[in-house]
Parts: structure tokens; C-alpha cells; sequence
């Protein structure tokens, strides 16, 4: 399992294409994702959850995984919310 702590640098922070992006790219990996941000712990690979969190840019958030595949998962996870995906 990794956790990583990151800061969200999306310039309108994770509105609701964001949020879908960010869920299809989570779903890619077979490892467990999730993103615990305001006292709550969401499925990354859940639009509904992820929607409940309403994350702005500047905000920090923690991501884990937990899975064959983990490290790829963070990191592409990061490289989005840091807005340097492709």
C-alpha cells in the first residue's frame, strides 16, 4: 500500500469532467484508489463519491493504493490532480 500526500493544481480544482476524467483513470489500475480529503475517505473509482468531495485547486488530499499496480496508480494520479497529464 502507498500513500501520497498531494496538493490540487487543476486551475478550477475537480469540477465534474475533471472528476470524470480522474475516474476513468483510476479505473485503469487494478489496485484499490482512494482519495481521503475533509474527514472522508472515497472510492477513486466512484464518480458519486468523488463528486461528494467537491475539491478545489490548492486543496491537499491524500491518495492510496493498494494493489499490484499501485505505483503507476499514484503516479498517474498525481501527474492529474497536478495538472501535468496529458
Amino acid at each position: 500500500m502507498i500513500t501520497k500526500s498531494i496538493e490540487i493544481k487543476l486551475p478550477r480544482g475537480l469540477e465534474a469532467r475533471p472528476v470524470a476524467e480522474l475516474v476513468q483513470l483510476a479505473s485503469k489500475y487494478e489496485s484499490t484508489v482512494h482519495i481521503e480529503a475533509q474527514s472522508k475517505k472515497v472510492n477513486c473509482k466512484s464518480i458519486m463519491g468523488m463528486m461528494t468531495l467537491s475539491l478545489t485547486s490548492g486543496e491537499e488530499v491524500t491518495v492510496i493504493a493498494d494493489g499490484s499496480d499501485e505505483d503507476s496508480a499514484i503516479a498517474d494520479l498525481e501527474n492529474f490532480l497536478q495538472g501535468k497529464a496529458d
